[in-house]
Formats: C-alpha cells, structure tokens, sequence
C-alpha cells in the first residue's frame, strides 16, 4: 500500500508524520494554516453595499 506524497515537498509521505514526509513539513503545513495561507477569497455582493447605505 502506497503512503503517497507529501502535499508540500512532493517526497514520498512517512507514516509518522503523515500525510507529510517530515515534522518540518508538518509544521510548514500548521503555519500556512494559522497564518491564513489556505484562506478561501470572499467575494462580498450586493447586499454588503445595501447594508452599508441602511446604516446612514
């Protein structure tokens, strides 16, 4: 069975640390994370200006 590969070096992953090959890469990992790295852009609408304008 195949560990397959570490999403942030591409080396093959150690069953330690998986899905990771390594604790650094681990770690590279939990930074991205906690610095917003994965974020998911928000795009605001409409309704974001409608309620900007109700508060006046």
């Amino acid at each position: 069975m195949s560990a397959g590969k570490c999403p942030i070096c591409r080396k093959p992953a150690v069953a330690e640390y998986r899905p990771f090959c390594s604790r650094r890469c681990a770690d590279v990992d939990l930074q991205r994370w906690l610095t917003g790295g994965y974020a998911v852009p928000a795009v605001e609408g409409d309704d974001a200006a409608d309620d900007d304008l109700a508060d006046e």
